[in-house]
């Protein structure tokens, strides 16, 4: 959590550390850097000449080029367009970023990895240290204010942008910072995964594979100050209000129309929420998301990639701005990381916010809408776009057929119920009453589902016997209780809509399960079995989704007649 204060090099607070550029990388290889790269910028310095001129040109024109494909997603981006010169430049830059030695779990923890993909969680924390009372709660070391997990293809020919609400209901699961262990909490803000009893960034990452379902590789952490230096690095950022905004807890008054914003006035429109829409931190979201879709098209545009003096204001600003994981600690890192993210057209970068309804057992709060969010979190996963006119490149089959097969993996009983991607909130397995009742005409099928599901830790499932045939299967509950059907639906490889809410189930009746003809059990269930055959065998798989949710909340970032309302 950087304070906007520190020095050159300096850690901006307990979690981050001064970054070694000559240390190991995170498996424990020295880091290389490009054979040639600084005596090629030497040798630029020494050159004279009409051909020396001419080859000035010529790199001129190929830094344009490969500006141009530079975007600013995040503030990490904007840092590339600086880096690329004298040596000086590279050692500046370099002591200004701060990182943070993250613990994520082991390998088999983990979510599965689509090769090539790259996923980065960025972490806007709230904290006010170092900031005076500026922004009000004095001193506070911060929370996750505002979280966006950004996916890019690994076609690179288009991202996706989740923001996941920060009053979201999720639990937390046990975390490491440093050689401490903090506990985890069932129930609790999502925002709370970091700053609360000491929690790290690595403590939002695993809550956030936990939550998704989707490989983390890297994050980024920004506070208030990276707002407002970045936007004032660009010359400002335009932003659109549909009518006339008065937030005294913002300080942010705007008429109606179009402005330009910096500084303090782009970071009060950043943090409005009571005098937009419902006045929550729902209505806040959007207007993020057309600042950031707006400062990368600012960024992109020939106004910013033809000023030296923004290029290095801006490169300046986004690394004093960042906190970033240790393997990503030094400019070259993050410069090949940018050059990747990078490739992708604004106009195939896809915004969107994570479905939620109110949580019924926390007033005030949200939880998952389900299975909107499953379905969400599967096409992410299984690195599928939002953006219908996105280019397409040829689908990896084993990585989509793993990502299929994800309910019938080999993890946990109790992982396998409430680990996996869109499942929300880690659940108690054996808290979940099931009846599971035969649809499929096949005798048998609901007692082999119920051993199938005890042996997963839903210890109440029960058989309820024979009922009308059905085609396909699907999970009926009551009201309150999606993030428990949606598990069910996991851990029976039943696709996310085979889950429907029924007005006819009390919350006392629990859960009910009507097998249809579609119902694969396990292979050590469904009859003779090779050897080593069990449960957790992938007898059958999860349909992917084959498009986003319906009334799924999002905004391209080419966009430029989104306003705040």
């Amino acid at each position: 959590m950087n304070s906007g204060q520190r020095r050159p090099g300096t850690a901006p607070d307990a979690y981050s550390r001064a970054a070694d550029p000559s240390g190991p990388r995170p498996d424990g290889s020295p880091y290389v850097p490009a054979p040639g790269s600084r005596r090629r910028a030497g040798a630029s310095a020494l050159a004279g000449g009409g051909r020396a001129e001419r080859r000035r040109g010529l790199r001129s024109a190929e830094r344009g080029r490969r500006l141009a494909r530079w975007t600013g997603i995040t503030a990490a981006l904007a840092l590339v367009a600086g880096c690329g010169g004298a040596y000086f430049a590279f050692q500046h830059f370099n002591a200004n970023i701060a990182s943070v030695d993250v613990h994520v779990g082991t390998e088999s923890e983990r979510p599965h990895a689509i090769e090539g993909a790259v996923n980065v969680l960025v972490i806007g924390t709230d904290s006010r240290v170092g900031l005076g009372r500026a922004y009000g709660d004095e001193g506070s070391t911060g929370h996750a204010d505002t979280t966006l997990l950004l996916h890019v293809s690994r076609d690179r020919t288009n991202a996706t942008v989740l923001s996941i609400p920060r009053d979201l209901m999720v639990q937390i699961p046990e975390c490491r910072t440093g050689d401490r262990r903090i506990p985890g909490e069932r129930r609790a803000m999502f925002n709370t995964s970091l700053g609360e009893d000491g929690r790290d960034p690595g403590c939002t990452w695993t809550t956030v594979e936990k939550l998704t379902g989707i490989r983390v590789d890297h994050f980024m952490m920004v506070n208030f100050e990276a707002v407002k230096t970045l936007s004032t690095a660009v010359g400002g950022v335009e932003v659109c209000a549909a009518k006339n905004i008065d937030d005294p807890d913002s300080h942010l008054r705007m008429t109606r129309g179009r402005h330009v914003v910096q500084g303090e006035e782009a970071l009060a429109f950043v943090r409005t929420r009571h005098a937009v829409g419902l006045g929550g931190d729902l209505t806040r979201i959007p207007l993020q998301q057309q600042f950031l879709s707006s400062m990368i098209r600012k960024i992109k545009s020939t106004d910013t990639l033809t000023s030296p003096t923004k290029l290095w204001q801006l490169a300046d600003a986004a690394t004093k701005a960042l906190t970033v994981d240790s393997g990503i600690d030094d400019v070259r890192r993050l410069k090949d990381l940018a050059l990747e993210l990078g490739r992708v057209d604004a106009g195939h970068i896809t915004f969107a916010t994570v479905p939620v309804q109110d949580d019924p057992r926390n007033k005030g709060r949200l939880a998952l809408r389900q299975p909107d969010a499953a379905q969400l979190f599967a096409l992410v996963a299984a690195d599928r776009s939002l953006d219908p006119a996105a280019p397409t490149a040829p689908a990896d089959a084993s990585a989509v057929g793993a990502a299929g097969v994800a309910a019938r993996s080999s993890a946990t009983p109790a992982s396998r119920a409430s680990g996996h991607p869109g499942l929300g909130p880690l659940l108690d397995p054996s808290e979940v009453e099931v009846t599971v009742r035969n649809g499929s005409g096949v005798g048998r099928q609901a007692g082999r589902a119920t051993a199938e599901l005890q042996a997963k830790g839903f210890s109440k499932a029960a058989v309820g016997g024979n009922t009308q045939a059905a085609a396909a299967s699907s999970i009926g509950y009551p009201a309150g209780r999606a993030e428990e059907a949606a598990a069910l639906a996991t851990a029976l490889g039943l696709p996310t809509d085979s889950v429907r809410q029924s007005a006819k189930l009390s919350p006392e009746d629990g859960l009910v399960v009507v097998l249809g003809r579609d119902y694969v059990p396990p292979a050590a269930s469904a009859g003779p079995a090779a050897p080593g055959a069990g449960p957790s065998s992938p007898a059958s798989t999860v349909p992917l989704p084959t498009a986003p949710p319906e009334n799924l909340q999002r905004v391209r970032a080419d966009d430029t007649d989104v306003c705040a309302k």
